[in-house]
C-alpha cells in the first residue's frame, strides 16, 4: 500500500485562557497517492499522527510581552560557493553577488527567553532570514610616484640616498598589500681626508619636573599658599617651579652606547632646566540646573533650554590635563500645575481691497485710460499681519500687530481673483406703429386734447432697474381724438345694384370695435364713432373690361408729414380681361390702375418725457432714523451693503421735443409722466478700523555699534471708511531715535608683574662646568586676572569665554651673570614723514651695570639703534571678477498697484547700472585697502534692462453679417498679429496659420427683416394677337426687389441674397388672357388658416422648435475676463427643415423646454506679480574679491492664462567693496635641533605671523606687519591654541628612522565607472623609512600607514598610459583620473606590453622587430619565412607574375599565415599595397611547390 498517504489539516489553538494550556487539533485522514480519500484502514495505524496537542493560545495583550529578536547579518558569502554550479566571474568589475544570513527568533521581551515562533507570527510576519549582498572587488594599494633622491647622508665616505612615496589608497577587500615606500641607493661623494667620526653626542628627553626633596617641597608649599592668598588671580593656579634633567650619552654609528669620553666634544650640553610642576585642571561640581528658559507650556512648540555651570579651582599648568567644558545645556519643558499655556500667534488679514480690472489689461488695450467702466474678472489684495491669538478678543476685533516671524505656518494669500459684475444694458424693442388719435385719458374727455402714441417695450432689464432705460413712449398731438373706433375687417362681395347680375354695385364693410390699443371691445363703445361707408364696386358684364380687386393699401411711406416729407400710401389693380368688341366697357388707362392717398398727415412734432438719473439717497426726516456705523463684523463684511434706514431719491423729469429740446410739460401726456420721487434704503456708515500700534521695534543691544539707530512702530488699516463713516488716521507709521547705547562691556585679560626669576637648585647645577650660583637660565611666573574694559574685575571664566586665549603664565628668564650685557627690548620704528622719503629708526639701551662694562659698549656686538629706509608704497587698482547684474536705481522704481509689483506694468526696466569690483595692490603685489587707490571699491557703467513688450494684435474687425438671413446663425470678427512678444511680454493667444484669432458669437436674424416687394403686374402682352380680339396666350411681368423691412414697412432696397430665394415672388407669368365669352377668374387669395383637428392645426405637425449649439463665451465689452454667457439660439423649423419666423411656433404655443443661456468663465490673463526687492544681504565674504551682496524677490502671484510670465531673474547681486583678508599663519617648522649635541631629543620652532591674501585659498598670501592683524583673535585655521614649539628627534648618524606622517590623502569613494558602490569613503596617511648607513638597514623599523573613514569623497578612475616606442621598449604607467601618476589601481591583466624585443634577434638586412614581437621587413620588402616561422630574408616585392614550378626554395610563410587572425601592422607611413607570399596546395614542404603571388589592396 505504498500508494496511500496520510493527509493532515491543522486548526487554530483553542482554549479558555491565554497562554500555555491551550489545545490544538487537526484532522487526519487516509488518502491515496493520487489524491482521493480512502478508508482509514488502508493506512498503517501505527503511522497515524496524533490529532491533538497542547499549544500556546495567543491573545492580543501578548504583543507587549513577545517580539522578534534579530541577529546580526553574517558575512557575505559568494553565490558561487553556495551553488557549485554557478561559475565565479573571471574578472571582477562591480563586485560579486553574495548572500548573507542571520538568526531570527521569537523571545520574551523581559528576559530574552526563547519562545515559539507562532506567538510572534500571530502579530507580525517573521522577518527575512537572508538577503542579497555585494562582495566588493579587491582593491589594491595605490601609491604615489617616488620623490627625488635625497642628498647623500654623508659628505664623504660611503652613504645612502633615499627616495620615498606615499600611500594614496589603502588595500581594501583583500587587495594587494602596499609596496615599500622607500628605495635606497648608496652614494660616495668622495673620500674623507681623515678617519670618519664614529661617535656622536646624543641628548635624551627631559625627565619629569620635580623639586629637590620632600622637606623642601613642604616648605615651598606652605610659602606658596601664603603668597597665593595675597596675589590677584593666584587662587586659580598652584604654580610651583621645579627642575628637570636629561641624559647625555655617546653613541656609535652602529647604534650602540659607548663611554662619554669617546665623544671628543669641548662643551657638554646643559643637563638641567627650570620647569613648572605639572598640575591638572580642577573644577567644582556641577551647579544646580537653571530654570527653564521657556516659562509656558506648549505640547508641540519648541522646547526651552536649561543650563548648569561649574567653576575652575585650579588651572592646568606645566602641560597638565586641559580644563573640561564649564557649561552645558539641555532641552527642557516647564513642569507643574501653575505653568501657563504659551502665547499662540496667528495670521490675520485686512479686508480685501477694491476689485481692480485695470491690472489685467494688456499694454495696447485702449481701455487702460478708462478705468471706471471696467468690469469682469480682476484682482484684489489685502495685507497679512501676525497677532497674538486670544480666547477673549478685544471688543473692537482688532489686535496689536507683532513680528511676523512669530507666526508659524503658511501665511494667507495676499491676492486673489475677483469679479466686478458687468452692468446689463437696457435693451428695448423697435417702435410700434403710431396708434390712432386718442384722448390722453379716456375717462376724462373734457380737455379735447388728443395724442397719437407709439410704444416700445423692454426686452432686457438693465442693472439698477428700468430707470436706466430710454423713454418707452412717444406722443404726437392730434385733433379729434377718440377712444374707440371701428376697424375694417374686410369687405363683402360686390353686389350689383337693382338685383342685376352685373354692373355697378356696392361692397358692405365688416367692422369690429377696438380701443386705442387695438383691442377688440364691445360694439356699443363705438356708438359715437363714424361707421365706415359701403364701397362702390362693379361686377363686369360680358364683353366688359375685367379688372382685379384693389390690393391692400401699402404701409405709409413716412411716420409723419412735414415740409419735405409727406406720408403716402398706394394700391393697385390689374386688367384680367379686355373688353370684347363694341358695347363692352372699355379698360381704363394704365395710370388709373394705381391709386395713392395721403397718410400720417400729422406734423413731425414728437414729444416724450425724459428722466434724469436718480439722485443720492438722502435721509428722509419724516422716518425715524436708525443709522449708525457698522463694524467689520456687520453685513458690510460679507460683500453686501447693510441698510440702516429709509431715505428718498429724486430725479428730474422734463418734456422734450425730438430734435429740439425741452418744451413746456403740457406738450407731453400728463398721464404718462414718470415719477420724480421714490423711497430708497440708506446704507450703513462704515468707520475706518485700524489696529493698535505694534510694539516699538527693539533698539540695538548695548554691545552693538554705538551709532544712533531708530526704532519704529506701525498700525494697519483693516477696514476702510464708507458711506460717510469716520475717516482713517493720517499717521500709520511712527519712528523715533533710540537712546544712545552705552559702551559695550568688553572683557580683557590683565597680566600682572612677572615674579622673580627662579633658577634650578644649586645642588643640581654645581657639577656643571662654568655654573654660577646666582646667575643662569631660569623660569618666572605671573598672575593673570579678568577685567572689564572699565577695569572692574570679574570672574575669570568670563574671559575664558569672551576674551580669547589666556596669556602665558610662565616664561624663560635669565639672571645675568657678572659679565653679561643686559639691554632693553627694541622700540618701535619711528614714523615716516612721507612714503619714499627719509629713514626710520628704532633703539634700545644698556641696563644696569652693563652701562659701565666696556665690552657691552661695543656697538658692533651690541648695536643700540637700527635704521632703514622709509617704505616706498606705490598702489595700483585693477578690476576683478565679473560684472554684476544690471540694477535699477533705487529711486527710479514706481510703486505698483495695490502695493504689488506687476512685472512690466511698473518701472522694472530701463537704464540701470552694473558694477565690477576693484582691488588695490601695493608695490609688492599685496592686497591693501581700496582707499589707498582712491577707489570706493568698484566701477560702474550704465546698462539697459529691456522692457517687456506684450503680444500686440490689431483692433477687432467689424462683425460680419449674420450667416443666416432667417433664424439663428453666427457672426465673426477677427484680430491679426501686429507684433510678437519679446523680453518676457504677455504671450499671444492661440493663432491660426495666418496669425489671426477669431471670435464667433451667435446671431438671430428676424425672418421678416428682409422682404420681397413686388410691383403690380404689368399690362398683358399677348403673344398670339388676334387682330380682332385682344386675348389669348400672354405674359405679365413685374419688378421684384428685396427690401429691408421696418416698422413702417419696406424701406431701402438691399442685395437680393438677403431675402429667402424660395420665397421670391414670380417676376413674370404666362397665362391665357380670357377672350369674350370666357370665364374670368381673379388671382388666388392667400391660404386660409388650417382648420382645427382634435384641437390641433395641421401645421402643428409640420413645425418644430430647434436649438443651435453653444457658442463662444461672451463677455461684456467692458470686461477682460471672468464670468460670461454661452448662448444657443432657438429656431422655428418647418417640417422640411426650413427656418421660419418664430411667430409660427409661438402661435402654436410650442414648449420652450431648453435652457438658452449657460454661465461660463474666461480665464483671466493674470500677470506675474512680484514682491519688492529685499534689502541687500550681508556680504557673502568678509574679505577678498569674491564677496557678493544679494537681494531677492518672490513670486506673489504666478502668471495665469495669457498673463505676462514671471521673469527668470528673482535675485540680483553686486560686488562688495574688496577688503584684504588678514589672517594669522604659522611659518614652517624650523629644523629640529638638539641643543649642545649632534642628535637626540630636541626642539623645533615656528612663528605666527600676519598674512594678507585674497581669500581664494589659491595663493599662499604675503607677510605683512602684525599691526594689520591687530583686530583679529589670534587663531590659526580656527585653532585658538597657538603652538610655537614642539619636541622632535634629530636622528644620530647611522640611525634608521620613520618620516613624519604625510597629510591625509583626498577622500576617495569606491567607484566603478563613476558610480558609487555604497562602501563608503576612506583616506589614508603613511610614514616611510629613512636610512643613513647601509650597514644598519636591517635595524630599520617597519613603514606605517593608517586609514580612516571620511565624507564627501570623490570617484577616481585608473587607466594604463603608454609612451611612444623607442626601439623595442616603451614606458607604461598607471594614471589616476586627476592626472596623478601612481603605482597600483590599474588591472594587472590589462597592462600593455612595454617590451617588444624579438627572439632570435632581427639581424637580417632590411628587417626590424614588430610590435607583435616578430621580425618583419621594411617598406618595399616582403618577408620570406622558413618552415618553422623564422624570417629567412627580406625580398624586394616582386612584379606580378607567376613563377615557374622549377623554383626550389624553402617554404614561404608570412606573418598573416602564421597568425591569420592578427591584423597587419604597418610601419608609420606604410599604406596602400601589401605583398604576401603564400604556398599553394594542401601538402607540406615540397621543392615542387607552386608559388602564387597575391596582391592585396
Amino acid at each position: 500500500n505504498h500508494n496511500r498517504i496520510i493527509v493532515i489539516v491543522i486548526f487554530l489553538c483553542m482554549g479558555s485562557e491565554c497562554g500555555p494550556g491551550g489545545s490544538q487539533s487537526r484532522a487526519v485522514w487516509c488518502a491515496h497517492s493520487e489524491g482521493w480519500t480512502t478508508l482509514q484502514t488502508n493506512c498503517p495505524q501505527s503511522e497515524r499522527p496524533d490529532n491533538q496537542q497542547s499549544c500556546f493560545r495567543v491573545c492580543d495583550w501578548h504583543k507587549e510581552l513577545y517580539d522578534w529578536q534579530l541577529g546580526a547579518w553574517n558575512q557575505c558569502v559568494p553565490v558561487s560557493l553556495r551553488n557549485p554550479g554557478v561559475p565565479r566571474p573571471a574578472v571582477c568589475t562591480r563586485g560579486e553577488e553574495g548572500l548573507q544570513t542571520r538568526e531570527v527568533g521569537c523571545v520574551q521581551k523581559a528576559d530574552g527567553a526563547p519562545a515559539e515562533d507562532a506567538i510572534c507570527e500571530y502579530f507580525e510576519p517573521k522577518p527575512r532570514l537572508e538577503q542579497a549582498c555585494l562582495i566588493p572587488c579587491p582593491r589594491d594599494c595605490v601609491v604615489s610616484e617616488f620623490s627625488p633622491w635625497t642628498a647623500c647622508s654623508k659628505t664623504c665616505g660611503m652613504g645612502l640616498q633615499n627616495r620615498v612615496r606615499s600611500i594614496l589608497a589603502p588595500p581594501l577587500f583583500g587587495g594587494s598589500a602596499c609596496p615599500n615606500l622607500t628605495e635606497f641607493r648608496t652614494c660616495q661623494p668622495g673620500s674623507c681626508p681623515g678617519p670618519e667620526s664614529m661617535y656622536s653626542l646624543r641628548v635624551g628627553s627631559w625627565g619629569p619636573c620635580r623639586v629637590k626633596d620632600p622637606e623642601t617641597r613642604e616648605l615651598i608649599k606652605k610659602k606658596r599658599t601664603r603668597n597665593r592668598q595675597n596675589r590677584q588671580g593666584g587662587k586659580f593656579w598652584d604654580l610651583q617651579v621645579g627642575y628637570q634633567t636629561r641624559e647625555v650619552t655617546c653613541v656609535h654609528r652602529s647604534g650602540s652606547t659607548e663611554e662619554l669620553s669617546l665623544c671628543n666634544q669641548q662643551t657638554l650640553p646643559v643637563t638641567y632646566q627650570a620647569c613648572v610642576i605639572t598640575k591638572d585642571c580642577e573644577v567644582t561640581e556641577w551647579s544646580e540646573w537653571s530654570a527653564c528658559s521657556k516659562e509656558c507650556y506648549d505640547l508641540n512648540g519648541p522646547k526651552g533650554q536649561r543650563t548648569r555651570t561649574r567653576r575652575i579651582q585650579q588651572f592646568n599648568v606645566g602641560g597638565g590635563a586641559e580644563c573640561p567644558h564649564l557649561e552645558e545645556s539641555e532641552p527642557c519643558s516647564p513642569q507643574g500645575e501653575g505653568v501657563p499655556p504659551c502665547v499662540v500667534y496667528t495670521w490675520k488679514t485686512t479686508e480685501w481691497s477694491e476689485c481692480r480690472v485695470d491690472t489685467l489689461l494688456s499694454q495696447q488695450d485702449r481701455r487702460r485710460g478708462n478705468q471706471t467702466g471696467l468690469c469682469g474678472g480682476g484682482i484684489q489684495s489685502r495685507e497679512v499681519y501676525c497677532v497674538q491669538a486670544s480666547s477673549d478678543p478685544p471688543s473692537n476685533l482688532t489686535s496689536r500687530p507683532v513680528n511676523s516671524d512669530l507666526c508659524l505656518g503658511v501665511s494667507p494669500n495676499t491676492t486673489q481673483l475677483c469679479h466686478i459684475p458687468c452692468p446689463v444694458e437696457c435693451e428695448v424693442s423697435s417702435w410700434s406703429a403710431w396708434g390712432p388719435c386718442t384722448f390722453e385719458n379716456c375717462q376724462d374727455q373734457s380737455s379735447k386734447k388728443g395724442f397719437k402714441l407709439r410704444k416700445r417695450k423692454i426686452l432686457n432689464e438693465p442693472t439698477g432697474g428700468t430707470g436706466n432705460c430710454p423713454h418707452l413712449t412717444e406722443a404726437i398731438p392730434c385733433e379729434e381724438p377718440t377712444c374707440y373706433d371701428w376697424l375694417l375687417v374686410k369687405l363683402e362681395e360686390c353686389i350689383p345694384d337693382n338685383d342685376k347680375e352685373c354692373g355697378p354695385g356696392t361692397q358692405s364693410p365688416q367692422v369690429q370695435c377696438i380701443n386705442s390699443d387695438g383691442v377688440f371691445v364691445d360694439r356699443q363703445l363705438c356708438r359715437d364713432a363714424i361707421l365706415p361707408m359701403p364701397v362702390l364696386c362693379e361686377v363686369p358684364c360680358p364683353k366688359d373690361c375685367v379688372l382685379s380687386p384693389w390690393t391692400a393699401w401699402s404701409l405709409c411711406s413716412h411716420t409723419c408729414s412735414g415740409k419735405n416729407t409727406e406720408g403716402k400710401q398706394t394700391r393697385a389693380r390689374s386688367i384680367l380681361a379686355y373688353n370684347a368688341g363694341e358695347g363692352g366697357v372699355q379698360c381704363p388707362n394704365s395710370s388709373t390702375l394705381q391709386e395713392a392717398r395721403s397718410c400720417n398727415e400729422h406734423p413731425c412734432t414728437v414729444y416724450h418725457w425724459q428722466t434724469g438719473p436718480w439722485g443720492q439717497c438722502i435721509e428722509d426726516t419724516s422716518v425715524p432714523s436708525a443709522n449708525g456705523s457698522i463694524s467689520r463684523s456687520g453685513a458690510g463684511a460679507s460683500g453686501t451693503e447693510a441698510s440702516c434706514s429709509v431715505g428718498m431719491q429724486t430725479r428730474k423729469v422734463i418734456c422734450v421735443r425730438v430734435n429740439v429740446g425741452q418744451v413746456p410739460p403740457k406738450k407731453c401726456p400728463e398721464s404718462l409722466r414718470p415719477e420724480t420721487v421714490r423711497p430708497c434704503l440708506l446704507p450703513c456708515k462704515r468707520d475706518c478700523i485700524v489696529t493698535p500700534y505694534s510694539d516699538w521695534t527693539p533698539c540695538p543691544t548695548t554691545c552693538q555699534a554705538a551709532t544712533k539707530k531708530k526704532q519704529s512702530r506701525k498700525r494697519i488699516i483693516i477696514q476702510l471708511p464708507a458711506n460717510g463713516g469716520q475717516d482713517c488716521p493720517e499717521v500709520l507709521f511712527q519712528e523715533k531715535e533710540c537712546e544712545a547705547p552705552s559702551v559695550c562691556p568688553g572683557y580683557r585679560w590683565k597680566t600682572h608683574k612677572w615674579r622673580r626669576c627662579q633658577l634650578v637648585p644649586w645642588s643640581i647645577r654645581q657639577d656643571s662646568p662654568g655654573a654660577q650660583e646666582t646667575c643662569g637660565p631660569g623660569l618666572q611666573a605671573r598672575a593673570v586676572s579678568c577685567r572689564k574694559q572699565d577695569s572692574g574685575q570679574v570672574d575669570i571664566g568670563v574671559c575664558l569665554k569672551l576674551a580669547g586665549p589666556m596669556p602665558s603664565l610662565t616664561q624663560a628668564c635669565q639672571l645675568p651673570c657678572q659679565d653679561d650685557c643686559q639691554l632693553t627690548s627694541w622700540s618701535k620704528f619711528s614714523s615716516c614723514a612721507a612714503d619714499c622719503v627719509g629713514v626710520r629708526t628704532r633703539r634700545r639701551a644698556l641696563v644696569g651695570k652693563s652701562k659701565k662694562r666696556d665690552h657691552c659698549k661695543n656697538t658692533q656686538l651690541y648695536p643700540l639703534s637700527e635704521t632703514q629706509y622709509c617704505p616706498c608704497n606705490k598702489y595700483n587698482a585693477q578690476p576683478v571678477g565679473n560684472w554684476s547684474d544690471c540694477i535699477l536705481p533705487e529711486g527710479g522704481r514706481v510703486e505698483g498697484l495695490l502695493g504689488m509689483k506687476v512685472q512690466g506694468d511698473i518701472k522694472e526696466c530701463g537704464q540701470g547700472y552694473r558694477y565690477q569690483a576693484m582691488v588695490c595692490y601695493d608695490q609688492d603685489n599685496r592686497l591693501v585697502e581700496t582707499s589707498r587707490c582712491n577707489s570706493h571699491g568698484y566701477i560702474e557703467e550704465a546698462c539697459i534692462i529691456p522692457c517687456p513688450s506684450d503680444c500686440k494684435l490689431s483692433e477687432w474687425s467689424n462683425w460680419s453679417r449674420c450667416s443666416k438671413s432667417c433664424g439663428s446663425g453666427v457672426k465673426v470678427r477677427s484680430k491679426w498679429l501686429r507684433e510678437k512678444p519679446y523680453n518676457g511680454g504677455r504671450p499671444c493667444p492661440k493663432l491660426d496659420h495666418v496669425n489671426q484669432v477669431y471670435e464667433v458669437v451667435p446671431c438671430q436674424s428676424d425672418c421678416g427683416q428682409y422682404v420681397w416687394v413686388a410691383e403690380p403686374w404689368s399690362v398683358w402682352k399677348v403673344s398670339n394677337v388676334d387682330l380682332k380680339e385682344n386675348c389669348g396666350e400672354g405674359v405679365q411681368t413685374r419688378k421684384v426687389r428685396c427690401m429691408q423691412n421696418t416698422i413702417d414697412g419696406p424701406s431701402d432696397p438691399v442685395e437680393d441674397y438677403l431675402c429667402d430665394p424660395e420665397e421670391m415672388p414670380l417676376g413674370a407669368r404666362e397665362s391665357k388672357l380670357p377672350c369674350p365669352e370666357d370665364c374670368v377668374l381673379s388671382d388666388w387669395s392667400p391660404w386660409s388658416r388650417c382648420p382645427l383637428i382634435n384641437g390641433f392645426t395641421c401645421q402643428d405637425f409640420l413645425t418644430v422648435l430647434c436649438f443651435r449649439g453653444l457658442y463662444t463665451c461672451q463677455l461684456s465689452e467692458r470686461a477682460v475676463c471672468g464670468s460670461g454667457i454661452k448662448t444657443r439660439m432657438l429656431d422655428c423649423v418647418r417640417s422640411d427643415g426650413k427656418s421660419v419666423d418664430l411667430k409660427f411656433c409661438e402661435e402654436l404655443n410650442l414648449e420652450r423646454k431648453w435652457q438658452m443661456n449657460a454661465s461660463c468663465v474666461v480665464e483671466c490673463p493674470i500677470n506675474c506679480q512680484l514682491s519688492d526687492w529685499s534689502s541687500w544681504s550681508e556680504c557673502t565674504h568678509t574679505c577678498g574679491p569674491a564677496g557678493k551682496l544679494w537681494r531677492r524677490r518672490t513670486v506673489i502671484q504666478a502668471s495665469q492664462g495669457d498673463g505676462r510670465p514671471c521673469p527668470s531673474q528673482l535675485e540680483q547681486w553686486k560686488p562688495c567693496p574688496v577688503k584684504p583678508c588678514y589672517s594669522w599663519r604659522y611659518s614652517a617648522w624650523s629644523p629640529c635641533k638638539a641643543e649642545g649635541a649632534r642628535c637626540g631629543e630636541g626642539l623645533r620652532f615656528r612663528n605666527v605671523s600676519c598674512f594678507v591674501s585674497d581669500g581664494s585659498g589659491k595663493e599662499e598670501g604675503n607677510l605683512v606687519d602684525e599691526e594689520l592683524c591687530g583686530d583679529l583673535e589670534q587663531t590659526v585655521e580656527g585653532d585658538k591654541q597657538i603652538t610655537l614649539e614642539e619636541s622632535c628627534t634629530v636622528p644620530c648618524p647611522g640611525e634608521c628612522y620613520l618620516t613624519d606622517w604625510t597629510l591625509w590623502s583626498p577622500c576617495q569613494l569606491n567607484c566603478v565607472g563613476g558610480d558609487d558602490l555604497g562602501f563608503g569613503s576612506v583616506q589614508v596617511r603613511s610614514r616611510a623609512v629613512l636610512a643613513q648607513e647601509p650597514e644598519n638597514l636591517l635595524q630599520c623599523p617597519e613603514q606605517e600607514w593608517e586609514a580612516r573613514p571620511c565624507t564627501d569623497g570623490q570617484c577616481y578612475e585608473y587607466k594604463w598610459m603608454t609612451g611612444s616606442w623607442k626601439g623595442s621598449s616603451r614606458l607604461v604607467w598607471c594614471q589616476r583620473s586627476d592626472g596623478l601618476n601612481v603605482t597600483g589601481g590599474c588591472l594587472a591583466t590589462s597592462e600593455p606590453v612595454s617590451d617588444r624585443s624579438c627572439d632570435p634577434a632581427c639581424d637580417k638586412p632590411r628587417s626590424y622587430c614588430t610590435e607583435a614581437g616578430m621580425c618583419g621587413c621594411e617598406e618595399g620588402y616582403t618577408e620570406v619565412m622558413t618552415s618553422d616561422g623564422v624570417l629567412d630574408q627580406c625580398t624586394v616585392i616582386p612584379v606580378l607574375e607567376i613563377p615557374t614550378a622549377g623554383d626550389s626554395k624553402a617554404d614561404v610563410k608570412t606573418i598573416r599565415a602564421i597568425s591569420p587572425t592578427q591584423p597587419t601592422t604597418n610601419l608609420p607611413g606604410r599604406s596602400g599595397r601589401t605583398w604576401f607570399l603564400q604556398p599553394f596546395g594542401p601538402g607540406g614542404p615540397s621543392p615542387h611547390m607552386l608559388w602564387i603571388v597575391q596582391l592585396l589592396l
